[in-house]
């Protein structure tokens, strides 16, 4: 019997797994955006903040019951230099850095930090609940009317009329994977062990998303790898 090997996935919709992102995307997007996923603040004082807190909410629910934090403002309560610092502590609270890159320091200021201002850390690996419905209306805003969602490795694929996938009228549930347009102008996919999504498009498309006003990120340089905080931003 013949040794069954997949095909490799097609760029334009998946996730590298590691390395330089712009180096992964040659030839298929000109940018990428690292689109940090929020940490949460529950809107009520009543809401018991634990570790357990997220299990069973569906999206719907995740953004009635929390508001977005941004990263910048995280920093500021940590006192670390730059979002980097970030990262890496939350990487580290999930055992997602090799012992050369962990740093078990920035971890216990940043779960100290939360506890004490009643914060949750964002999600990891997953289409962040409060990300979804700003940035599937800023790809609609591209001239995009269809996404297909896609799992990880790409070897399953829906065709979804965006609408379909916003809280008001969803029939779907983003959770992991990667959704890309028709035309393959556009992908936003998620990095397994990570904090936060990639949206990959032309230039011009990217540096409008950089300045979207509830949306926190950058804009990924050649040398941005996926673990880019162990190379300091």
């Amino acid at each position: 019997m013949n040794k069954r090997v997949s095909p490799d996935p097609d760029r334009y919709a998946v996730c590298p797994m590691d390395g330089p992102v712009l180096a992964f995307y040659e030839g298929e997007f000109e940018a990428a955006y690292v689109l940090l996923n929020p940490f949460l603040r529950p809107k009520s004082t009543t809401f018991e903040v634990t570790a357990s807190a997220l299990d069973g909410m569906s999206v719907d629910e995740l953004c009635r019951a929390f508001e977005a934090v941004r990263w910048s403002e995280v920093r500021d309560l940590c006192g670390f230099p730059s979002i980097a610092s970030i990262d890496v502590a939350l990487r580290t609270m999930i055992g997602g850095l090799g012992k050369e890159h962990a740093d078990k320091e920035l971890a216990d200021v940043l779960a100290n930090s939360l506890k004490r201002h009643g914060l949750l850390p964002p999600v990891e690996g997953m289409f962040p609940a409060l990300v979804q419905e700003p940035l599937l209306s800023f790809v609609q805003s591209l001239e995009q009317d269809w996404l297909w969602v896609g799992d990880e490795f790409c070897t399953e694929r829906k065709l979804c009329w965006i609408d379909d996938l916003k809280l008001a009228t969803a029939n779907m549930t983003l959770v992991r994977g990667s959704v890309f347009t028709p035309d393959k102008a556009a992908l936003w996919t998620v990095h397994w062990d990570s904090h936060f999504t990639l949206f990959c498009s032309s230039s011009l498309n990217v540096q409008r998303l950089a300045r979207h006003p509830v949306l926190e990120g950058f804009v990924c340089a050649p040398e941005t790898e996926i673990y880019w905080s162990v190379q300091g931003v």
